[in-house]
């Protein structure tokens, strides 16, 4: 299987006619740089910085070398970062897949009231799947077009067509990207189906004929029965997935000495997804239960082994009506998940369950189970693997909240860097730069809030401020990829990494302690994932038309977080800017009235409702009603993101 991120072309568009991803100037990088951090660090730290950006910024210095080499790159490639992007955004990351890379879309709660309707609901999901898998067969999906900022411009389309194409191979220092090679006589498609920890080859297309719906159904019930044999259980190997990269790399390499794995690797490397089967959790399913378990399948104890986390699509259908997918992030963004995802929704309500036998397969070959040879040494490392996802179980502090509309409070009383994914589709092989949305604007409007000075003048100056950074970000021109190209530039180059790369203030703008990411969505389900730094907080949003959803996730084991303050706060800084909003039209409104003049608020007096303590709980859903104007939809088109390693990552 060749690598999947081969150039299409080397001219100055795609097939598709996209422009090439623009490369900024490098003076203006330097400038916004500095802006962007003078406020996230000591006067001390600041000054350093600042001379050091200037030295790499000088008239015939590294920075020109490199940005000329940048140029170049540019000329011969389709999209200048795409390779380092991916690299240092995914497949360098060492970190295990579940939890801290790999987001999870969590379905409507299901009412399953028997076995079987949970295996019907599986058979038509695998039917939408195959349905929307003709669809990228004939490319025949509807280009997607930008909205809210620069509305209207076309967008890659390439993240779709490796939904159900692509395989993250794990690598001893480095992963890589694979996608399946197609030929003239292509072997049967198939999916697999993880039941009970096992794994079960299901062929969806038959003698060249696509199975029905019924027959996908008699198909996943001999699964169910093969798998309670207990006899031909066999070790939950699963698990190694799960592991850390490069200990899964390793295991996968003890694994290949047997014939009898190699087989069965190969299936579910060249599979079209994984339907996972889970047994019931035995937890009360809140929001929040629901997200944790799509995450991490609830550790080894419950359906942590009954996952495969390598491969990109990986559907979740539990007997308690938990379901959801979970993906492997580097072949795509968010959005094209969410679209995949509520077409596969749609199409299970609009199209009526269509469990008739047809006549398309006669006698249908049982399905096949996954054999695999386990010596004392895999067994072991399989035992490591499971050690490890307890950990990180037990480890992860997960809060969903819904905040029915009506948004500040500092919850540590001070800023930090946060990672605000835009998406760059607009230019060929496009994936994602980051809004720097702690911006000068930002404090100065939060301080004056906490100093009860109230003015809707400084939060609209903080919403400019995001704004026009995030119209840089869309249209290629921020600074996080332009950085990274700078940095990869010397290393190729053999020079030795330059000064502002290795200065504090570097290493501490890549320490995303806050990471968050817009996914609206327009049927019911949302987006979770995990923290991408030790210290820091994962925060997903979905903006509906009267609610908010937020997913946000911390770990236990950082003194530094918690998950329900955190909530707290964010629940207190809506209300505040609410109340700010409210109070500022009332004044305006009764100015007008009495001279025709507009009024600006200042006000001494700080509003003093509090949030709901939503710490007393681990289970339930805080449901606190707030009103607020409807939101504008900026077109930063957000998608989860696993950037932000920690620091030693990083360097």
């Amino acid at each position: 299987m060749p690598i999947l991120n081969r150039e299409p072309s080397k001219d100055t568009e795609d097939g598709d006619g996209l422009p090439k991803l623009p490369l900024p100037k490098l003076q203006d990088t330097l400038d916004t740089y500095l802006r962007c951090m003078k406020h996230l660090l000591t006067e001390e730290q600041f000054n350093k910085t600042q001379k050091i950006v200037t030295q790499f910024g000088a008239p015939g210095g590294v920075g020109e070398l490199l940005q000329s080499k940048l140029t170049e790159r540019r000329e011969k490639k389709a999209n200048w970062v795409y390779d380092y992007w991916l690299n240092d955004m995914y497949l360098s990351n060492r970190l295990a897949l579940p939890v801290n890379s790999s987001p999870a879309m969590v379905f409507p709660q299901q009412n399953f009231r028997a076995p079987m309707d949970s295996l019907r609901f599986a058979a038509h999901l695998i039917s939408g799947v195959l349905e929307y898998k003709t669809l990228l067969d004939a490319r025949a999906l509807p280009v997607d077009y930008a909205r809210g900022q620069l509305a209207g411009t076309p967008l890659c389309m390439e993240q779709y067509y490796r939904l159900f194409a692509s395989y993250r191979l794990p690598g001893s220092e480095r992963d890589t990207l694979v996608a399946q090679e197609s030929t003239v006589m292509p072997e049967p498609e198939h999916i697999i189906v993880a039941c009970k920890n096992q794994f079960f080859v299901l062929d969806v297309v038959i003698n060249f004929r696509r199975l029905n719906e019924r027959d996908l159904l008699t198909q996943l019930q001999k699964i169910v029965k093969m798998a309670d044999s207990e006899e031909e259980c066999l070790p939950s190997i699963g698990l190694l997935t799960s592991d850390g990269r490069t200990e899964w790399a390793e295991a996968r390499s003890v694994l290949m000495r047997e014939s009898t794995n190699r087989d069965s690797l190969d299936m579910i490397e060249r599979c079209l997804c994984l339907v996972c089967l889970d047994e019931a959790s035995g937890s009360l399913l809140s929001d929040t239960t629901r997200a944790t378990l799509m995450l991490h399948g609830g550790g080894a104890t419950k359906n942590g082994g009954n996952r495969w986390y390598d491969k990109p699509m990986q559907f979740v259908v539990g007997a308690d009506g938990c379901c959801g997918v979970v993906c492997e992030h580097s072949p795509f963004e968010g959005i094209v998940l969410v679209q995949c995802t509520e077409y596969l929704l749609k199409y299970m309500i609009g199209s009526p369950s269509k469990l008739v036998r047809a006549a398309s397969v006669s006698e249908l070959p049982a399905p096949r189970r996954l054999r695999w040879k386990c010596t004392p040494e895999i067994l072991k490392l399989v035992s490591s693997s499971c050690d490890k996802l307890e950990r990180s179980v037990f480890s992860l502090d997960t809060r969903v909240h819904q905040e029915v509309r009506k948004g500040l409070t500092l919850c540590y009383g001070r800023l930090v860097s946060t990672y605000e994914s835009a998406s760059i589709r607009r230019f060929c092989q496009g994936r994602v730069d980051n809004i720097r949305s702690a911006t000068p604007e930002a404090l100065a409007f939060v301080k004056a809030m906490n100093d009860g000075k109230l003015s809707l003048s400084m939060l609209q100056g903080a919403i400019n401020a995001q704004t026009k950074y995030t119209v840089m970000a869309i249209t290629g021109m921020a600074i996080d990829n332009h950085l990274l190209g700078l940095r990869e530039i010397a290393h190729e180059m053999k020079l030795e990494k330059p000064e502002i790369f290795r200065d504090e203030a570097y290493l501490i703008s890549n320490q995303f302690i806050l990471s968050t990411s817009q996914v609206p969505t327009t049927v019911e389900m949302f987006c979770c994932y995990g923290p991408v730094v030790p210290n820091g907080y994962g925060t997903c949003y979905n903006p509906q038309s009267d609610h908010i959803i937020f997913s946000v996730s911390s770990f236990h084991k950082s003194p530094q977080t918690c998950s329900a303050e955190f909530v707290k706060c964010l629940v207190q800084g809506l209300q505040d800017m609410r109340d700010l909003c409210e109070k500022c039209n009332h004044g305006s409104n009764s100015a007008e009235q009495r001279n025709g003049q507009k009024l600006e608020v200042h006000t001494q007096t700080k509003t003093q409702k509090r949030a709901p303590d939503l710490t007393k709980s681990q289970h339930t859903v805080p449901q606190v009603l707030v009103k607020s104007p409807e939101r504008a939809n900026m077109d930063a088109q957000t998608q989860t993101s696993s950037k932000g390693m920690n620091l030693k990552e990083r360097n």
